[in-house]
């Protein structure tokens, strides 16, 4: 149930701590801890963890919401949320609900991520599902967003449209993009290709076009890196394959690139020339420096993580979160939603 009626104004939300599951991820809670004190310190952002305090340890210095149950990176996420209540995600979706939050940030289980945020904080009015947006970069400008990238591998033509509605309130609220543009992830350029679903969303992409965002037709795989648009829709399933073939052959360029600089002295002259202008690069790529996927829908804003997010990755995400909550992101997403419920 929505509690927007409730939900305090951006300028209040500036004033709230951002609530951080100090439990969440593969490196929690060292590596999750240090990164919230990082924000704090450099950044002067209000924290406040959430864990059970034995499990916890060192806080840093942070103020600790105990709790006494965690769900696991391999629980079933619904069950997970509905048995332990009085687990660290939950609660921190519940600091957000309640007013004593402005956002909240887990590295853990995504998929009871989504499932405590949506239980605990709602869904927007009209909003069918909640989608996530994972940012791609794009060098030297704001970096494109993909949309779903993984919350729901099963999806309508109506429910990709919102997506897109969705992702470009996200990408006006956070870089400031007037009229962001969008295009359709399919297996070629012109309106006819692709599945049935996929034809079906560009003819109501066209219909929508022009309320909030520019549609630009469809995109091939190639087109993702950089993309020519800001949003990049898709299905969830689709998405989240795209999103980690991306990651996985990045790694493998720059690992072999790695690899060959040290093969002889000639590679190591070489090297020595040419990485103080590829390091710059291969860090707009790395996802710790993203500050994770932003999770479009509910009733508050919920910054989902890398499983294996760092203390620099963390202290990332909470930037991310914070600079949505006080951005009003919410309410952006609420009102690009409601024209197409009203149509």
């Amino acid at each position: 149930m929505s509690r927007r009626g409730e939900r305090p104004t951006p300028e209040t939300l500036a004033t709230l701590p951002v609530a951080v599951d100090a439990m969440g991820g593969d490196k929690a809670p060292g590596e999750i801890v240090e990164g919230a004190r990082r924000a704090a310190d450099q950044h002067g952002i209000g924290i406040v963890l959430v864990g059970p305090p034995d499990q916890v340890g060192d806080t840093q210095g942070l103020e600790l919401v105990a709790c006494t149950e965690v769900i696991g990176m391999d629980e079933d996420p619904a069950g997970g949320v509905r048995r332990k209540k009085d687990s660290s995600l939950v609660r921190a979706a519940e600091l957000v609900r309640d007013g004593k939050a402005c956002a909240m940030v887990s590295a853990g289980n995504t998929g009871a991520t989504m499932a405590a945020a949506l239980l605990r904080m709602g869904r927007l009015p009209g909003v069918v599902r909640p989608c996530i947006a994972t940012p791609l970069p794009r060098l030297g400008r704001t970096p494109a967003v993909l949309v779903d990238a993984g919350a729901n591998a099963e999806c309508t033509a109506a429910m990709l449209v919102q997506f897109a509605q969705m992702a470009a309130a996200y990408v006006s609220a956070r870089f400031d993009t007037a009229s962001p543009t969008v295009g359709l992830l399919s297996i070629g350029e012109e309106p006819t290709k692709g599945t049935p679903l996929v034809k079906e969303t560009h003819g109501l992409l066209v219909e929508a076009a022009g309320h909030g965002f520019e549609f630009v037709g469809n995109l091939e795989g190639r087109d993702l890196l950089p993309s020519p648009t800001d949003v990049i829709v898709t299905d969830g399933f689709t998405g989240n394959v795209t999103l980690k073939s991306l990651e996985g052959s990045l790694r493998f360029l720059f690992d072999t690139m790695l690899a060959i600089f040290g093969t002889d002295d000639a590679t190591r002259d070489a090297a020595q020339v040419l990485l103080p202008h590829l390091l710059p690069l291969a860090a707009e790529f790395e996802p710790e420096n993203t500050g994770g996927a932003m999770l479009l829908g509910t009733d508050g804003v919920c910054v989902i993580s890398h499983g294996s997010s760092n203390a620099t990755a963390m202290m990332n995400a909470v930037l991310v979160a914070h600079e949505c909550a006080t951005r009003g992101l919410a309410d952006h997403v609420a009102a690009a939603v409601r024209p197409a419920q009203s149509d």
